[in-house]
């Protein structure tokens, strides 16, 4: 095989630290559609992860990128995105579905266990 001509269709998806599982990934219109139903828009995991580090924790893309291991480059294309479907889903009356993609990493560093005493 030439140097530099690899077997897939490009290299692998870095995997990306995640702080927060969404509890509630399924989000949908109250009232009843109007016209033909639409099809569901799909939100992965990073991109909640960086919707939810920069516009409700406030933090920077840089500071996001870090906490979610990418950089901050990646961390505006999933915020794009994730504003995009965001503003798409309450628009056109949409569901919006927030499923992981496979690469994302759960961070729970900072998690007690239930199991620990308070003097730990």
């Amino acid at each position: 095989m030439p140097r530099g001509m690899g077997r897939g269709p490009g290299r692998r998806r870095k995997m990306r630290f995640i702080g927060f599982i969404p509890q509630v990934r399924h989000f949908y219109p109250a009232g009843p559609p109007f016209g033909p139903p639409k099809p569901p828009i799909f939100m992965s995991y990073e991109e909640f992860e960086a919707l939810r580090l920069v516009d409700y924790e406030g933090m920077t893309q840089e500071e996001a990128g870090i906490k979610m291991g990418v950089s901050r480059g990646t961390v505006w294309r999933a915020l794009s995105s994730a504003r995009r479907k965001v503003a798409q889903m309450l628009v056109e009356g949409r569901e919006l579905i927030i499923l992981p993609q496979g690469n994302e990493v759960p961070k729970i560093s900072n998690l007690k266990t239930t199991s620990e005493s308070p003097d730990e």
